[in-house]
């Protein structure tokens, strides 16, 4: 690497080089002027690969999605001004997910501040408290002392993105001209400074605690383990299996838990089964072990309100997922430890049948596979089932919030290995496109994301990114001309005001999208259709599968699918 021209460009390496010693390898750049020094060191750096991402929006979901993927620290950089403000969203579900994204504005220096400069804004504290560790670099000095400082403060900076718990940080960096690497002279023996290694914090579960947790438990026969959404791709399944032996439990999966295809026999139609109102009361458990976040489904979550049970959480960083605070234990420390830890102390359950919940979905996949069969015609659950059904092991599903992660959750039980993340920290639609793609570039596995037609709307930057950056994605849309969501609620047949305030039908022919893109573009009706379009295009280029739908049969098919696991239920009886 050729030596810094100037300060600004000796400043901004060390800051970077800082940041890639904590295991950034992602960054997402924005362009701009005063984020010039960044923007070059990120570029220069060989252990970061950089993306160039127009919209400030869309390059923070981006960087979301890759340390979403990694686990590790992804930078998304921005000029000065309204730039860093677009960063705000991601922020959110960063802070809320645990997501470890670091946000890098530039700034104007402090004679430039309060007295009307172009492009300048009061950026100090610019996301509140919604990030775990915030500090205003100064700008470049040219000082020993000073640029230790410097690396200091960044390798603190990663290390509470990396600590507990996890989350966004954001470093506030000013520059004065040159921003340019023109040439300047450099203070004799002025150097880089030496790295400084922070070590984030771990938790590990306490072992009184996990007797406790033990002693609780082996009182209490008839319980369940519930997984929510969990990013970390590690030896959880291994360990809930082991702990399920233990307790006699069955384990009820989320699809985004990593755990539902990975762990053979886990019961993934729980939103359908407890609506069930038999087998609800009937399964009532008298114990609850909890781990991952807050549940897609409402049936599940109301269920475990009401049952009354003893509640043990797992938690990996502290973080209660707990809304009616049922929870009568917690044990912060790595949940897979937790969970090995807490099946060594158990003495392994009596003989007793099979777990009532466990039988019951088992049916109810029967009874499923029989319905969705007979489809001739893709509804919004079949094509949830079959895009997870026709992803080969080691690919990657992103599911949007609102309809497509409920869809995925509720009907695609069964499927390859696959790894299914999706934006559950404040459930919003907005960036999914975008943070799918950062985690297709992150973790270089094939990719599908599964959206609605408002979401890919409120995400257009994504495909622009897709398409200047030449990363693979399958973008399957279910377009219901609007929000859909809405037709489950009671707003739907109470107000005339319905369609243009909650349905907000757009009536736009998603071809144009695709032809601006460069998408290629394919419209299945059948399952076999959408099988065929997602082994074709999945992992080569940009692809944009729209699934056509109306959401009035779509309220009415799920109300069917319901009732046909509940008829399949009595039928058994």
């Amino acid at each position: 690497m050729k030596p810094p021209p100037n300060l600004n460009a000796l400043w901004a390496r060390a800051l970077i080089d800082e940041l890639c010693a904590a295991g950034a390898s992602e960054a997402a750049v924005c362009p701009g002027s005063r984020s010039t020094p960044l923007a070059l060191a990120c570029a220069e750096e060989p252990r970061l690969r950089v993306r160039s991402v127009v919209d400030e929006r869309s390059a923070a979901f981006f960087a979301l999605g890759a340390a979403k993927a990694t686990g590790r620290p992804a930078l998304v950089v921005a000029t000065s001004g309204t730039a860093g403000a677009h960063f705000y969203p991601a922020l959110l579900e960063a802070e809320a997910a645990r997501v470890p994204v670091v946000a890098l504005t530039a700034d104007r220096p402090p004679e430039l501040q309060g007295f009307g400069a172009p492009q300048t804004i009061d950026q100090q504290h610019l996301y509140g408290r919604h990030v775990r560790f915030f500090a205003d670099l100064g700008v470049p000095d040219p000082t020993d002392a000073a640029l230790r400082h410097l690396r200091a403060t960044a390798a603190l900076a990663a290390a509470r993105a990396l600590g507990v718990p996890r989350g966004p940080v954001h470093l506030n960096a000013p520059f004065r001209e040159p921003l340019a690497p023109e040439p300047q002279p450099l203070p004799p023996g002025l150097s880089a400074g030496a790295t400084v290694r922070v070590a984030p914090g771990r938790l590990e579960p306490d072992p009184a605690a996990l007797d406790e947790a033990a002693r609780e438990l082996s009182r209490r026969p008839r319980g369940v383990i519930v997984c929510g959404p969990r990013d970390a791709w590690d030896d959880l399944p291994e360990a809930l299996q082991a702990l399920s032996a233990a307790l006699g439990y069955p384990v009820l999966a989320e699809a985004a838990s990593q755990v539902r295809y990975r762990l053979p026999g886990s019961v993934a139609h729980c939103d359908a089964l407890l609506k069930h109102e038999p087998l609800a009361g009937a399964a009532r458990p008298e114990a609850v072990v909890r781990m991952g976040g807050g549940l897609t489904s409402k049936t599940l979550q109301q269920w475990l309100d009401g049952s009354g049970a003893w509640t043990l959480s797992l938690t990996d960083d502290g973080a209660l997922f707990d809304p009616a605070h049922a929870c009568a234990l917690a044990i912060c420390g790595d949940v897979a430890a937790a969970c090995r830890e807490l099946a060594r102390r158990l003495p392994g359950p009596e003989p007793r049948p099979p777990a009532l919940l466990a039988a019951a979905d088992r049916i109810a996949r029967t009874a499923l596979e029989a319905a969705f069969a007979l489809e001739t015609r893709l509804s919004e659950p079949g094509a949830a089932r079959e895009l997870v059904a026709a992803l080969p092991e080691g690919a990657q599903l992103f599911a949007s919030s609102s309809m497509p992660i409920r869809d995925v959750d509720a009907w695609a039980a069964a499927g390859a290995a696959v790894r299914v993340l999706a934006n559950r920290g404040v459930n919003g639609i907005d960036g999914i496109v975008s943070t799918a793609l950062g985690a297709a570039a992150a973790s270089q596995r094939p990719t599908a994301v599964l959206l609605g037609d408002l979401a890919l709307l409120h995400d257009l930057s994504g495909l622009l990114a897709a398409r200047r950056l030449g990363i693979p994605l399958l973008v399957v849309v279910v377009n219901n001309d609007g929000g859909g969501i809405f037709n489950f609620l009671p707003i739907a047949q109470l107000s005339e005001q319905f369609e243009p305030l909650f349905a907000t039908p757009h009536g736009l022919d998603l071809s144009h999208a695709a032809a601006l893109c460069g998408a290629s573009l394919q419209r299945p009706s059948t399952a076999a259709e959408l099988r065929a379009c997602v082994r074709a295009g999945l992992g080569s280029g940009l692809h944009l599968i729209e699934v056509r739908t109306d959401r009035a049969e779509n309220v009415a098919r799920h109300r069917e699918l319901q009732q046909i696991v509940s008829a399949a239920l009595e039928a058994a009886q």
